[in-house]
């Protein structure tokens, strides 16, 4: 059963994705902002982390590239979902080294299909 950490700070958007995910099986751990999402990271070594971009404290792109900075939590995939869909959105998150990016409001079906290539390319890696 894979472990999931969804770091977003939208109690709605956070409530409904972690029910969803839950149902479909995921162990799923939560962050309300960039540096909880960095320190749940480090403890609770989810197999995947979906990363609001869009977040207080310290924002996604700098939580990601912390955590890819960090032995202990690089090699974890990491997806973007962001609201603000602009051009060159996609681009500046895997500069900051997320592994994929999907866009909010979230489908989950296509959010589902993301995360499972995710995970399985993590397993055979």
């Amino acid at each position: 059963m894979a472990k999931i950490l969804l770091v977003e700070d939208n109690e709605m958007n956070r409530d409904m994705l972690s029910r969803r995910l839950e149902r479909r099986g995921y162990v799923v751990v939560m962050a309300v902002d960039g540096n909880e999402g960095v320190a749940k990271a480090q403890s609770e070594n989810p197999d995947l982390i979906l990363m609001d971009m869009s977040l207080p404290v310290l924002d996604g792109w700098e939580a990601t590239k912390l955590l890819k900075s960090f032995p202990v939590t690089q090699k974890i995939p990491i997806i973007a979902l962001t609201a603000h869909a602009m051009a060159g959105d996609r681009e500046k998150a895997m500069e900051a080294g997320c592994d994929d990016y999907d866009t909010k409001p979230i489908e989950l079906t296509r959010l589902l299909e993301k995360v499972e290539v995710l995970l399985r390319k993590q397993a055979g890696a």
